[in-house]
């Protein structure tokens, strides 16, 4: 049996049933025609089946390719759909986020009607608006932020549907080349005909040897069916990619939309909050000019009374007037004193130190004695300390007592 090199390197390229048949094929050959079939015969005939295997591994090939590129395409199509709900989460956040805003609001114009009742409690209040205006405007600067987050996920969303597009571009041009091999195939399996004509019209024998090749040819047919099979298949998923594109384009749109309601909301935020902030504004000034008033009535009414009441209840004798005024503690500092003033008891001189408060705190008696403390150092006199009060706090009253200190009441100015 004359086997070449050539020929023995294109049988291990075929599968072992294709392999054993061939073999058979050239024994028989040899059996029945001996000398008169020419080696160049042979040659074409191995040729053409290297040339249609080599063909064959090259289409499953290209095949195997398509199918990795299509799991890698759908493996980012369903990234680009997580980053859709990731948007779409953070979006909702921002709606919540607003509604928050919006109740803080409602909260701060009750906290406004309720400064604007009760005089008193004017300090506590405000801080409490200007936290809230402050937690306010750090909202406003995370949903800013994360509004150009979005914008920035926007760009990357584009660019991979570009980077998708260009694949797309590769696909139909991989497509295209199968297209092309496959007329190759097409090509030699006409040359292979001829081949096989030829070899009809030299031997009769070799019938039983085009029977196995034309097994052969219809065992390639089918693998061509399933090729056209799996491109048509990758045709139709390409077809559901495109779907999901729109539906990711269609997301989109009501992403951008519901960003803008949500923008147009925070802009009728800031307005109102700006006017309710003109509002507050007046509102403090009107309410500072009450407390002022309040104030200086309360402390001239102790200028009033206050000596007859320390010479009965602590007998006291006030040498002049209780007044309101600043003692100097240094060059550039001062000390503002609500009641001032001097007095005797049992040829003893004291200094009186007092504080008015329309309601006072334990925080406000622990302050006035650290600045009494401060103003001890520049005086020889003995100071009395006094407090006069519309109402103390429980605590405050409870400090009076604790450290033993005069308080006076309004309703005692009578």
């Amino acid at each position: 049996m004359i086997i070449t090199a050539e020929l023995l390197e294109a049988l291990e390229q075929l599968d072992p049933v294709a392999k054993s048949a061939f073999i058979k094929i050239v024994k028989n050959l040899e059996k029945a025609v001996g000398e008169v079939v020419r080696r160049e015969d042979f040659s074409e005939l191995k040729k053409a089946i290297a040339d249609l295997t080599e063909a064959q591994k090259d289409t499953e090939r290209s095949l195997k390719e398509l199918a990795e590129f299509q799991k890698r395409t759908e493996q980012r199509l369903e990234e680009l759909a997580e980053a859709q709900k990731r948007t779409e989460k953070r979006v909702e956040e921002l709606a919540e986020a607003q509604k928050i805003t919006e109740q803080q609001l409602k909260e701060l114009a009750e906290a406004q009607k309720r400064t604007e009742e009760r005089v008193e409690e004017l300090a506590e209040a405000q801080k409490i608006a200007e936290q809230q205006l402050k937690e306010l405007a750090e909202a406003q600067k995370r949903t800013e932020k994360r509004v150009e987050e979005l914008a920035e996920a926007q760009k990357i969303t584009e660019q991979r549907l570009e980077e998708l597009a260009e694949a797309q571009k590769r696909t139909e041009k991989r497509v295209e080349e199968l297209a092309e091999a496959q007329k190759i195939t097409e090509q030699q399996l006409k040359e292979l005909a001829e081949a096989q004509k030829r070899t009809e019209k030299r031997v009769e024998e070799l019938a039983e040897a085009q029977k196995i090749t034309e097994q052969r040819l219809e065992e390639l047919a089918e693998a061509q069916k399933r090729t056209e099979k799996r491109v048509e298949e990758l045709a139709e998923a390409q077809k559901i990619t495109e779907q999901r594109l729109e539906e990711l384009a269609e997301a989109q749109k009501r992403t951008e939309k519901r960003i803008e309601e949500l923008a147009e909301a925070q802009k009728r935020t800031e307005e109102e909050l700006r006017k309710l902030s003109e509002d507050h504004k007046k509102t403090r000034e009107q309410i500072g000019s009450l407390s002022h008033a309040f104030g200086y009535y309360l402390e001239n009414q102790a200028y009033k009374y206050l000596p007859s009441l320390l010479q009965s209840r602590y007998s006291l004798t006030v040498e002049g007037d209780l007044i309101r005024t600043y003692l100097e503690i240094g060059q550039t500092s001062y000390e503002e004193i609500n009641i001032y003033g001097y007095a005797r008891k049992n040829g003893e001189k004291y200094i009186i130190l007092g504080e008015c408060k329309s309601q006072l705190k334990k925080a406000d008696i622990d302050k006035f004695l650290k600045k009494v403390e401060r103003l001890k150092k520049l005086h020889d006199e003995k100071p009395f300390v006094v407090f006069v009060t519309h109402q103390p706090t429980f605590e405050a009253m409870k400090h009076i007592q604790r450290l033993q200190l005069p308080l006076f009441y309004s309703y005692q100015f009578s």
